[in-house]
C-alpha cells in the first residue's frame, strides 16, 4: 500500500464515521466521560481531596530535599566535584541521580515504617486519612530528630515560643523541618571541608613548585588537576566518600 492509498483510505473511514453520527446511528467513536470520585461522593469533598492531592504533589520536591538525607548527600558530592576542579564532570544529572538512589537507600527503613503504620492500614480502610497522616509523620520525625542538633532545634522553638516537648512525636513539624535542614547543611559543609584539605595541599605544592621554577604564566590548575584525579583514584575516592556518608547516618 503506497502513501496516497493510505491517505485516501483514512479519509474514507473518517467520512463514514461522521456520516453515521449524522444519520442517528450508533456512534462509531464512543464518547468518553472521565469523572473523579465514586458513587455517593459529595462534590465538595472530592474537589477538596483533589486540591489537597495537587498541593502535596507540588511540595513533594521540598519534602524530598528538607525531610530526607538528600541535602547532605548532594552537597557532599558537589564538594567532591568542586575540590577536584573537574568543572562539570561528573555531570549534574549523575550527581543528582546518585544522590536520589542513596537517599532511597538511607531512608528505606524509615519509609518501611511509614508503609507499615500508615499506608497499608489506610489502603485497607482500617484508619482515616487524617490518622494515616499523623502516623506517617512519626517515623519521619524520629529520623529528623536523630540528626538534628539540639542548638538548632532550640533556636526555632524559642522564636515560636513552643513549650518543651515530652517526646519527639510532640515536636511540631514546622519547627523540626527547618532545624533539621540547617543541621544537615552544617554537617555537609563540615564533610566538604575535610574533603577539600588534601586537594588544597596538592594545589599549594604545585603552585609553589611552578613559582620556584619561574613558570608564573603556566596555570597551576592545569598541572594539579591530573595529580588530584590520580590521588582520588588511588585512594578509591568515591568508595570512601559514599562510605563516609553512610556512616554519618549510622549505617556503617
Amino acid at each position: 500500500m503506497n502513501k496516497k492509498t493510505f491517505i485516501a483510505l483514512t479519509a474514507m473511514i473518517l467520512i463514514l464515521c461522521f456520516a453515521a453520527n449524522e444519520v442517528g446511528a450508533a456512534p462509531v467513536i464512543p464518547n468518553i466521560d472521565i469523572s473523579v470520585g465514586g458513587e455517593g461522593t459529595q462534590p465538595g469533598v472530592t474537589s477538596m481531596s483533589l486540591v489537597l492531592l495537587i498541593t502535596i504533589l507540588s511540595i513533594a520536591p521540598a519534602i524530598l530535599i528538607l525531610m530526607t538525607s538528600f541535602t547532605r548527600i548532594v552537597i557532599v558530592l558537589g564538594f567532591v566535584r568542586t575540590s577536584l576542579g573537574t568543572q562539570q564532570m561528573p555531570p549534574n544529572q549523575v550527581l543528582i541521580g546518585l544522590a536520589l538512589f542513596m537517599t532511597l537507600f538511607v531512608m528505606s527503613p524509615t519509609l518501611g515504617q511509614v508503609n507499615d503504620v500508615a499506608v497499608q492500614p489506610y489502603l485497607k480502610g482500617e484508619i482515616t486519612q487524617t490518622q494515616a497522616l499523623e502516623k506517617a509523620t512519626v517515623p519521619m520525625k524520629q529520623f529528623m530528630a536523630s540528626h538534628t542538633r539540639e542548638k538548632d532545634l532550640l533556636l526555632f522553638m524559642k522564636y515560636t515560643k513552643t513549650e518543651k516537648p515530652a517526646s519527639v512525636e510532640d515536636i511540631p513539624i514546622t519547627v523540626l523541618v527547618p532545624a533539621f535542614a540547617i543541621s544537615e547543611l552544617k554537617t555537609a559543609f563540615q564533610m566538604g571541608f575535610m574533603i577539600f584539605i588534601p586537594f588544597l595541599i596538592i594545589d599549594m605544592v604545585v603552585a609553589s613548585t611552578l613559582m620556584s621554577m619561574g613558570m608564573m604564566m603556566l596555570p597551576p590548575v592545569m598541572i594539579s588537576l591530573p595529580f588530584k584525579i590520580l590521588l582520588f583514584i588511588l585512594v578509591d575516592g568515591w568508595h570512601l566518600v559514599v562510605k563516609s556518608l553512610l556512616s554519618s547516618f549510622n549505617l556503617g
